[in-house]
């Protein structure tokens, strides 16, 4: 497959039942009762440090990709590949998009974080560029255990 054929922009709400789709054919964690609840990510679409990013073949989404920002650094999340269209370079091409998005921003460091048993991405991660940091820990306060 070419990736010209690849179309990435913007989502909308309206897509996000295709988008949960998408995660759940590619595996990706799912917290419909927390932070990936339909009323949630409809307020994330409307922030100005938020960029998500979907790609579309012959109108299915096939991809995601969540980017956001606090104004010092920029942060990917939820990259998804449909797995018929893995190995192609799209995963690859969904993070150099957030990127040229975040860095047109001014944001000049852009981290992700992923689970210890995601072994490709962290594959991918490492190819593209960035830089494993076995020295740092990560801590979160959860109010709810489904957020």
């Amino acid at each position: 497959m070419n990736l010209s054929k690849i179309t990435i922009r913007k989502m909308n709400i309206a897509d996000y039942d295709d988008l949960i789709k998408l995660w759940n054919e590619a595996g990706l964690p799912y917290r419909p009762k927390g932070r990936d609840r339909k009323e949630k990510i409809a307020k994330e679409l409307k922030n100005s440090n938020a960029v998500f990013l979907l790609a579309i073949f012959r109108k299915e989404i096939i991809g995601s990709i969540f980017g956001t920002h606090d104004g010092r650094k920029g942060w990917i999340n939820r990259l998804a590949v449909s797995p018929a269209y893995r190995k192609l370079g799209l995963a690859k091409k969904l993070i150099e998009e957030v990127e040229k998005i975040l860095t047109e921003l001014g944001i000049e460091i852009i981290a992700c974080m992923i689970e210890d048993w995601n072994n490709s991405s962290m594959k991918l991660f490492e190819k593209v560029g960035y830089k494993r940091h076995p020295d740092i820990f990560y801590f979160t306060k959860r109010y709810d255990p489904d957020v």
